[in-house]
């Protein structure tokens, strides 16, 4: 990879994540972290906004951005190919929302490019979510945007019923299932739930269903807690405490 691509690809893949540490930059472009950190001191020398430092990780600063970028025939053709697998698994909101951004991208591409990806011989036949499943998603996605806690009836393996508050911390998909990450008030610790096991699930109303981020409590401690090594490489990165 010639240099200029290198440092172009540094700024595509810091402002895609709100931090970025230089060993995930040397490990996606293939080059030391020393080069990474080389590279990061003279793009902000040509005043490109990177902000952080070695050992901490990097963001880009607010107001800076690139003009939009034209994607491959592969690139085009994974995008539908993600589009058409995930919606199945989705939400209805979030599906449609992806449908609809999934059509302005095609919409901007050459007429080739357009025709690679639209002929994708890739699709996911409607057999994902049960719809009361997909609903349920959809309210616990937005819980945890909202930072609101919910009241759950929730059946465990036993078929014991419990009824539990919680704080919605994050929604995982594990290939057949959806479980929802959790700090459980009942229980005081975390705990997942599998969402084809919440028999009613509703949003604390008023100023007590508000939660904000406390340190023990947050998705990063989530992670730490229960999610096994290779599971926090992968999905803790990025995540703040």
């Amino acid at each position: 990879m010639r240099r200029a691509d290198r440092l172009f690809q540094i700024v595509q893949l810091i402002r895609g994540r709100r931090l970025t540490t230089a060993a995930h930059l040397a490990q996606r472009l293939e080059v030391s972290e020393r080069t990474v950190y080389r590279d990061i001191a003279d793009l902000q020398h040509q005043g490109v906004p990177i902000e952080g430092e070695a050992g901490v990780g990097y963001r880009l600063g607010a107001g800076f951005d690139l003009p939009p970028l034209m994607f491959s025939h592969d690139e085009a053709r994974a995008l539908v190919a993600s589009v058409r697998m995930a919606q199945v698994w989705q939400d209805p909101a979030l599906a449609q929302a992806a449908e609809v951004a999934l059509g302005k991208i095609l919409s901007v591409l050459p007429t080739a490019a357009r025709v690679a990806a639209q002929s994708m011989a890739i699709y996911a036949p409607p057999m994902g979510l049960e719809p009361v499943v997909q609903i349920t998603l959809q309210t616990l996605r937005e819980a945890v945007q909202a930072r609101r806690k919910l009241r759950v009836d929730y059946r465990d393996a036993s078929e014991q019923l419990t009824q539990r508050t919680l704080r919605p911390l994050g929604c995982f998909y594990w290939g057949k299932v959806w479980t929802l990450g959790a700090w459980c008030e009942t229980r005081h610790d975390f705990r997942s739930f599998r969402l084809d096991r919440m028999d009613s699930v509703q949003c604390v109303e008023g100023a007590d269903g508000q939660f904000r981020d406390e340190p023990g409590k947050t998705l990063a401690d989530y992670l730490r807690a229960v999610a096994p090594p290779q599971v926090q490489a992968k999905w803790g990165q990025g995540v703040r405490c």
